[in-house]
């Protein structure tokens, strides 16, 4: 991430090099026109100079620009937009070196082929301004992409956890208990536990948890189950054995400030999860569910209670585990929230490996298609009516509609927490291939649902559903485009 100063002289690099390069003067030319070594203009044009001003106005005379060109923060409209970019919260906050991306080839890149770059990033600006995509939507993003690149993976996590297991002699069983997790943050850390403050105020009745870093409090939500506080604990310990300065001190972060702090609780989740699901024994579990030659639903809901974990951890830990140690990179983890009349959804976290698979979220209002295993396990809380501490457990072949393409989905339902009119699923789906069926035996279970699906009723065009809620609106109107090239072909 980059300061103020740091960007003042990346964006006065670039316009010497741009300038340098359309003068069609090379290093050694410059050097002789304005008196400065040929080291020093290569370290300017990089961003890692900012000359004095008498060697700015040598610059400008030999660039032939005045000084105040030089030196502000615009410039012309065929360059704008990059200047844009450059002095963006974007350019400012992002860690591109994370990403693999070097700024000096960066910059390099742009003053090669500035109306090409130029259109392209003012074509990026206008789509987020038209759709309204804000800084956070895009460090969420950016996160997603984060991930994707590392197939959700992290080895320096695990050690870490691993290192901090032997550090402070952990004991190696499954399931740490709540009182267990609370004594390691009182004793490593000197961090109390309190859960009686956030009762106490009605505008923090969404918060489930937030840390006190003064007092070295973390104040928990009255009422949370046990397997949420045990990841709340398990991931105020992975802060803290981090050391992750900037960093959230709520549960739900309120306000992206920076990539980096969304990042850090990232880091400190995936810590949580690593501890309270051990590797090498999630393995050997995973491989026992995986070669049953029938799918059975409580193998599932077993290990959610074996790890005393939230059925969203459990998923999320496979999408660790399943890439890495079983080489299923393609798969999807997603999230939907069911409305109390079971009837609308909304998707509230999604994960992509490998490429952009279905389903995914949609910000058109469009309807998620109802014969998901994601859907129709939160509309079974409803028929079923289930007690508030009950999950259920699912699987499908989800067949895409006019694709070759299907996933395998294993979905966990349950009420939401302090609604149970509501209904939360997760779900984690997977490319159904060769591979993925010489690990997963009871894909080959004739009782195993197989289901054709799409993405939203707007763009599906299966005919006859039973459970449709809109027309195909979308493939409708392609439709009465493609007769009008017909028509005026004819013609």
């Amino acid at each position: 991430m980059l300061n103020e100063n740091q960007i003042i002289r990346l964006i006065f690099g670039f316009k010497v090099r741009y300038l340098r390069q359309q003068g069609e003067l090379s290093y050694q030319s410059l050097s002789e026109k304005t008196g400065l070594s040929t080291s020093y203009l290569n370290d300017i044009e990089k961003g890692k100079r900012y000359p004095k001003p008498d060697k700015i106005q040598a610059l400008a005379a030999a660039l032939g620009v005045d000084y105040n060109y030089m030196v502000a923060t615009n410039a012309s409209k065929k360059l704008q937009p990059i200047i844009d970019l450059l002095n963006s919260k974007f350019f400012k906050l992002f860690p591109l070196s994370d990403f693999g991306i070097n700024h000096e080839k960066l910059l390099e890149l742009f003053t090669q082929t500035p109306d090409k770059v130029n259109a392209f990033i003012s074509t990026i600006f206008k789509i987020a301004r038209n759709y309204q995509v804000d800084e956070q939507q895009f460090y969420l993003e950016a996160l997603r992409s984060y991930q994707d690149m590392h197939n959700n993976y992290f080895e320096e996590l695990e050690n870490a956890v691993r290192a901090f297991k032997k550090e402070f002699s952990l004991k190696e069983k499954i399931a740490y208990s709540t009182n267990y997790l609370e004594e390691q943050l009182i004793e490593l850390y000197g961090i109390q536990i309190d859960r009686s403050q956030l009762a106490n105020d009605e505008s923090l009745q969404s918060i489930r948890s937030y840390f006190d870093k003064k007092n070295k409090v973390l104040h928990l939500k009255k009422g949370l189950e046990s397997a949420q506080e045990n990841f709340l604990l398990a991931r105020e310990l992975g802060f803290q054995y981090l050391n992750l300065k900037e960093r959230p001190y709520e549960t739900t972060i309120l306000k992206i400030d920076s990539f980096e702090i969304l990042l850090n609780n990232y880091k400190a989740s995936h810590f949580a999860a690593a501890l309270l699901m051990d590797e090498q024994q999630l393995i050997l579990d995973i491989k026992n569910l995986a070669r049953e030659n029938t799918w059975k639903p409580k193998l599932l809901l077993d290990l959610v209670k074996k790890y005393q974990v939230t059925p969203e951890t459990l998923l999320q830990r496979l999408t660790n585990i399943l890439p890495h140690h079983f080489g299923l990179e393609d798969l999807f983890f997603i999230r939907l929230t069911g409305s109390k009349d079971f009837q609308h959804f909304r998707m509230t976290k999604d994960l992509h490996l490998s490429q952009l698979h279905s389903p995914y979220n949609n910000e058109l209002s469009e309807h998620y298609c109802r014969r998901w295993v994601s859907i129709t396990s939160i509309q079974d809380l409803n028929v079923q009516k289930k007690k508030k501490s009950s999950i259920i457990a699912d699987a499908q072949i989800s067949q895409y509609w006019n694709s070759d393409k299907s996933y395998l989905c294993l979905s966990l339902a349950r009420p939401a927490f302090g609604d149970a009119k509501k209904g939360i699923s997760v779900t984690i789906g997977l490319l159904v291939n060769p591979h993925l069926r010489s690990i997963f035996y009871f894909l080959s279970d004739p009782k195993l649902k197989v289901r054709q699906v799409h993405t939203t009723c707007e763009r599906c065009g299966i005919v006859d559903c039973e459970v449709r809620q809109n027309a195909p609106i979308v493939i409708e109107e392609q439709e009465r485009l493609n007769n009008t090239f017909e028509a005026l072909g004819d013609l």
